[in-house]
C-alpha cells in the first residue's frame, strides 16, 4: 500500500502538461465545489461550513489512498440526508463534536470494510433496492428544501405532511424568497448549457445571490443561519461518549458510501485501462472521513456528479483534487465574508436540481419490467426512505437485499433426468414418480442451501406404491457445502425409498461434502457404499455409478419374466462422440 501512495505521489510531477491540465480541472472543482459543499451542509440540517470542509478535507484525504484516481470524495445527497435524520448531530450541546465524530467513526467503519478486503459484498445488493433507495433520496432532497425555496416554515412533523402544508398554504410563501429560487433554477438550466458547462451552476447561485444584495430583498441568507469563520478549522476532539448512539447511523452512512464509491469504481477505469480494486476505495473513503471528521467536517464518501465533473475537466492525476482544495482554502481565508451573502433560495434552487436529477426515471420503468418481486422491492424501498430516518432505512434495504438474493437463489434450482446411451448423453424431466426396477441418474443445478431445500425436494420423483426395486442417484458435483437442511432432505428421501426396497445413490461428491455427510450421519441412513466421490473423469464417474446400480437393481429383482435393465452406454462407444460431454456442466453452480 506504501509503494502505491508513493508511486501516485509521484505521479502527479512527472509531466508538466499534465500539471498544467489538474490545474484547470482543480479550479472547475474547487469553485464548483463551494456552494455544492454549502448545500449539502444545509441537507443534513447541520452548519452549511460543515459540508464545505467535509468537502475540502475529505476530498484531499482520500486522494492518495483511493484505487481509483478519478475517484472525489465528497458528501453526498444520500449520505447527508441520513446525517439529517440523527438526532445526536441536532440537539445539545456538544452537537457539532458528535457530527464530527460521526464521520471519524464511519470512515473507521469504511477503514475495516477495505482492510478486510469486503467489497465482494456489495455484489450482493439488489439493483431494484438500491434504485428505489436513490430515488427516494432524490425526492426528499427536493421536499427538505422546500422551506428555503418557499420562504414557508410548516410545523408538520416530516416531509411529507410539511410539503402538503405548503402547497395548502400559497398565501403563507414569501414570493420574493421563491422568485429567488425559481430564478436560479432556470439560471442553471441555461446556463449549463453554454460554455460554462457546470460552473453555470455556480454562476447561476451568484447571480440570485447578487440580486438580494443589490436590492436588499428580504431575503435570508447564508449569514443568517449560520456563522461562515474566516480561515481553515482547528482539529476537533471526538466526542466519545456519543459513540453508542452514532453506531447505526454510521454503519448506515459507510454502507451508503462504499455503495455508491463501488458505483464509480465499477463504471470509470483508471488511465492505464484497469479497474480500480473495490476494497482499496472503502479504505481511500475511510481516511477521507477521518480527516474530514477531524477537521471539523462531515461524513462523506465517493461522488459520482464530482468525480465526473473533475474527469470531463480533463483531470489526469490526484493533483486535480488538491488543486481543488487549495481553491476552497483560499475561498475559506480571503473571500469567507461574500461566501456569507449566499442566498437561501438560490442553495435551495440547486439542491432541487440535483434532487430531480436524483431521480433516474428510464431505471426505474427498466426496474417495474423487470419483475414483479423487483418492482415490489424497488416500491417498499421507496416509502420506506420516504417515510422512516433514512439510517434505519439504509439497514432495511440492505436486509430486503439480502432476502431478494436468497429468494432468487431458491427458485432456480433445477433437477434433470441424465439419460445415458450408446449415442452418448442427454438431459430430459425427471419422472413424476420412481417406478418398478428403475434407475434413474438426476442431475441438480443451482445453489443448495436452507431455503433452497423444499423446492429441490418437490422436484424429486415421488416414492409411491409403484415405486419398488429401484435405485435413484443424486449427481452433486461442485456442490462442497450442503447444510443441515438439505441433509436431512437427503435423510428422509433416502428413508422413503428404503420402505420401498430401493435406495438412493450419490455420486459426484466433493471431499468436503463427504465430511459433512459422515458427521451429520447421513452416510449411515444412505449406506457408506453408495457414495461416490468426485472423479476427473466425467464418464468414468458416470459409468460407474450406473453399472453398480444397475447390478443392484438385477440382484434383487423378483420378476423372473422381465428383462435386464438396460446397460449403461460403453465408455469406448461414446469417448470418441460429440455427445459424450458432461451436459450442462458449465451452468453446475
Amino acid at each position: 500500500m506504501i509503494q502505491g501512495i508513493t508511486e501516485r505521489f509521484k505521479s502527479m510531477f512527472r509531466s508538466r502538461s499534465d500539471m498544467k491540465d489538474d490545474a484547470v480541472a482543480g479550479v472547475v472543482l474547487g469553485i464548483e465545489s463551494i456552494p455544492d459543499g454549502l448545500a449539502q451542509g444545509l441537507v443534513a440540517g447541520v452548519n452549511p461550513i460543515f459540508g464545505l470542509y467535509g468537502y475540502m478535507y475529505g476530498m484531499v484525504g482520500a486522494a492518495l489512498f483511493t484505487s481509483s484516481v478519478y475517484m472525489t470524495v465528497q458528501a453526498t445527497g444520500a449520505m447527508s440526508l441520513v446525517v439529517a435524520d440523527v438526532p445526536a448531530v441536532h440537539a445539545g450541546d456538544d452537537a457539532d463534536r458528535a457530527l464530527f465524530t460521526l464521520a471519524i467513526l464511519t470512515g473507521v467503519l469504511m477503514i475495516v470494510a477495505g482492510l478486510l478486503k469486503l467489497g465482494f459484498v456489495l455484489r450482493y445488493v439488489s439493483n431494484a433496492v438500491m434504485v428505489g433507495f436513490m430515488t427516494a433520496v432524490g425526492i426528499n432532497i427536493v421536499l427538505g428544501q422546500l422551506e428555503n425555496f418557499t420562504g414557508y416554515s410548516s410545523d408538520a412533523s416530516n416531509r411529507i405532511t410539511r410539503t402538503i402544508d405548503t402547497i395548502l398554504s400559497p398565501l403563507q410563501i414569501d414570493y420574493a424568497t421563491l422568485a429567488i429560487g425559481v430564478l436560479t433554477i432556470v439560471l442553471i438550466v441555461v446556463l449549463e448549457r453554454t460554455r460554462l458547462g457546470a460552473l453555470g451552476m455556480v454562476l447561476a447561485v451568484a447571480i440570485g445571490s447578487l440580486i438580494v444584495v443589490i436590492f436588499d430583498l428580504e431575503v435570508e441568507q447564508l449569514n443568517d443561519i449560520a456563522e461562515i469563520p474566516r480561515g481553515l478549522p482547528f482539529p476537533a476532539v471526538p466526542l466519545l461518549s456519543a459513540i453508542p448512539d452514532l453506531i447505526i447511523p454510521a454503519i448506515s452512512l459507510a454502507f451508503v458510501g462504499l455503495v455508491q464509491g463501488a458505483g464509480i469504481s465499477a463504471s470509470r477505469p483508471n488511465p492505464d485501462g484497469e479497474y480500480p480494486d473495490a476494497s482499496q476505495d472503502f479504505f481511500g473513503q475511510g481516511m477521507g472521513n477521518l480527516l474530514s471528521g477531524l477537521f471539523r467536517g462531515m461524513p462523506v464518501g465517493g461522488s459520482a456528479s464530482a468525480t465526473a465533473l473533475v474527469s470531463e475537466a480533463g483531470m489526469k492525476t490526484s493533483l486535480a483534487l488538491f488543486s481543488a482544495g487549495v481553491v476552497m482554502a483560499i475561498t475559506l481565508i480571503f473571500f469567507a465574508d461574500a461566501v456569507s451573502y449566499i442566498a437561501m433560495p438560490a442553495l435551495a434552487a440547486l439542491l432541487i436540481v440535483v434532487g430531480y436529477r436524483t431521480v433516474k426515471v428510464d431505471d426505474v420503468v427498466a426496474v417495474w419490467k423487470t419483475g414483479k418481486v423487483q418492482a415490489v422491492a424497488m416500491t417498499v424501498t421507496l416509502i420506506l426512505t420516504i417515510i422512516i430516518p433514512l439510517q434505519y432505512a439504509v439497514l432495511v434495504g440492505v436486509a430486503l437485499s439480502m432476502i431478494l438474493y436468497v429468494v432468487r437463489s431458491s427458485n432456480q434450482v433445477v433437477v434433470r433426468q441424465r439419460i445415458v446411451t450408446d449415442r452418448g448423453q442427454k438431459e430430459i424431466d425427471p419422472p413424476e414418480s420412481v417406478g418398478r426396477d428403475e434407475v434413474i441418474l438426476l442431475q441438480l443445478y443451482g445453489s443448495i442451501f436452507f431455503a433452497s431445500a423444499a423446492a429441490f425436494e418437490e422436484l424429486l420423483p415421488n416414492v409411491d406404491d409403484g415405486t419398488d426395486n429401484s435405485v435413484v442417484i443424486l449427481r452433486l458435483r461442485r456442490k462442497d457445502d450442503f447444510g443441515g437442511t438439505f441433509m436431512d432432505l437427503l435423510d428422509r428421501y433416502a428413508e422413503e425409498l428404503h420402505q420401498a426396497n430401493s435406495k438412493l445413490m450419490l455420486m459426484s461428491l466433493e471431499p468436503r461434502a463427504m465430511d459433512q455427510l459422515v458427521v451429520n450421519g447421513t452416510a449411515d441412513i444412505v449406506g457408506s457404499e453408495n457414495l461416490y466421490p468426485v472423479d476427473e473423469w466425467i464418464t468414468r464417474e458416470i459409468d460407474t455409478v450406473l453399472d453398480d446400480a444397475n447390478a443392484w437393481v438385477e440382484e434383487h429383482r423378483t420378476d423372473p419374466e422381465a428383462g435386464p435393465v438396460e446397460p449403461p452406454a460403453d465408455p469406448a462407444k461414446t469417448a470418441g462422440s460429440g455427445d459424450d460431454t458432461d451436459v450442462g456442466e458449465p451452468d453446475d453452480m
